[in-house]
């Protein structure tokens, strides 16, 4: 098995140990505050298709495009820090998602959200392999579980954050795009700059270019534990990409929950329950957080269909509580089955099909039931929708329940 090590003079720049904890703490950080702009522009959807004039798949059509250029990025770009090295990889990919904050912020046609999505997907995808490995490399004492359980926090944190931030900001204040869009602008370039004095931990490798090209490399070591966790990623990411593209609507058209704050709050439930659940977890064996979160899962969106049943909004956010535990623990768990044992020269390699996962996860189920919602109606492709991730909650938990530690 292979560990991790504590950074050191020959693989990276020389760094005290409270710089690497700094260090450590940027990664994380900004992992959040990019997720947050992720989930910020959900609970804006129903205001600018009323304003702009679009329909559900419309809505559908711009949460795919973010997560199909994430994805090309992920899938060409992904390594590339671990060849030219995690900071420059992440200043540019920061400078990137403020240039997609200008053009959500001034939001103003399907086009310009189009475009805004698609560089924020591709900011995204080149982030999220780079920070997670960086935040891998400078764990306290090179303990990689520490890692491996804010990696998994942070997406959860992020998510709930910018959704009821942008929620309580249209109930509250007159430019909401301006009020949300503007100051996460200013935070990614203040990240940027703050990346420039992070220290290196990637040594300057050859192969660069030839790393950019389509590819999936999952060390020998872990693809068989990858793949056995598999359908407990896909069940809570499809779950994620739900409550992200169409949970707005479904708080304001299915349960009647008007004010912009109970639509925010949705994905807030899910996301932050799901982060909270997985930090009381932290202590536990990875195979303990994977079956307790299919659980979760299985659970909270049965019960969430029975609320959206009887039409009960606080019913629905008690459900979404019990799906968020699941949300971030089965996440969680399997990636702290597999970060421990990744090769130090494989990190962002590994987590950029990790999250390649996570993602066709998040977008495909979700762009198939916004295309639909017009034939079959809301209430319908949710019933549908909540039966496919049981049925991949339940298949996650039977494989590791019969899977020793």
């Amino acid at each position: 098995m292979t560990t991790t090590q504590p950074i050191t003079a020959q693989t990276a720049d020389a760094t005290t140990p409270r710089r690497a904890r700094l260090g450590f703490v940027l990664a994380v950080g900004t992992q959040i505050v990019m997720m947050m702009g992720a989930s910020a522009p959900s609970p804006f959807y129903p205001v600018l298709a009323a304003e702009i004039g679009f329909d559900a798949i419309v809505i559908s059509a711009v949460f795919a495009v973010y997560a199909i250029a994430l994805l090309l990025a992920l899938l060409t770009a992904g390594s590339l820090s671990d060849h030219i090295g995690r900071r420059p990889v992440v200043t540019g990919g920061l400078l990137l998602l403020a240039g997609s904050m200008v053009l959500f912020w001034h939001a103003d046609s399907v086009a310009t959200l189009v475009l805004a999505r698609i560089l924020q997907g591709a900011a995204s995808g080149v982030l999220i392999a780079a920070l997670s490995a960086a935040a891998l490399d400078l764990a306290p004492g090179g303990r990689a579980k520490t890692a491996a359980l804010w990696n998994a926090l942070s997406p959860g944190i992020g998510l709930a954050l910018g959704a009821l931030v942008s929620g309580i900001a249209l109930d509250a204040t007159g430019e909401p795009l301006l009020d949300v869009f503007a100051p996460l602008t200013v935070a990614y370039l203040a990240l940027a700059g703050l990346f420039l004095l992070a220290p290196e931990t990637a040594p300057l490798t050859p192969g660069a270019w030839a790393s950019l090209s389509f590819r999936l490399s999952i060390p020998g070591s872990i693809r068989a534990d990858f793949w056995r966790g598999a359908p407990a990623v896909i069940a809570g990411w499809a779950t994620g990409g739900l409550f992200l593209s169409l949970g707005a609507n479904i708080v304001r058209t299915e349960l009647g929950g008007e004010a912009h704050t109970w639509q925010g709050l949705s994905v807030a439930m899910l996301a932050g329950v799901g982060a909270i659940a997985a930090f009381t977890l932290r202590r536990r064996a990875p195979r303990t957080s994977v079956i307790f979160g299919t659980a979760a899962l299985a659970v909270g969106t049965a019960l969430s269909l029975v609320a959206l049943g009887l039409g009960s909004l606080p019913f629905y956010l008690a459900a979404t509580a019990i799906t968020g535990m699941g949300f971030g623990t089965a996440f969680s768990g399997v990636v702290g089955s597999l970060a421990p044992r990744i090769p130090a020269h494989a990190r962002a390699d590994t987590f950029a099909v990790i999250y390649v996962l996570a993602y066709l996860a998040f977008a495909v189920p979700a762009v198939v039931a916004g295309t639909l919602v017009g034939a079959f109606g809301l209430g319908a492709v949710c019933l549908g929708y909540g039966v496919v991730v049981i049925a991949l909650a339940v298949i996650a938990f039977t494989l590791r329940v019969r899977r020793a530690e």
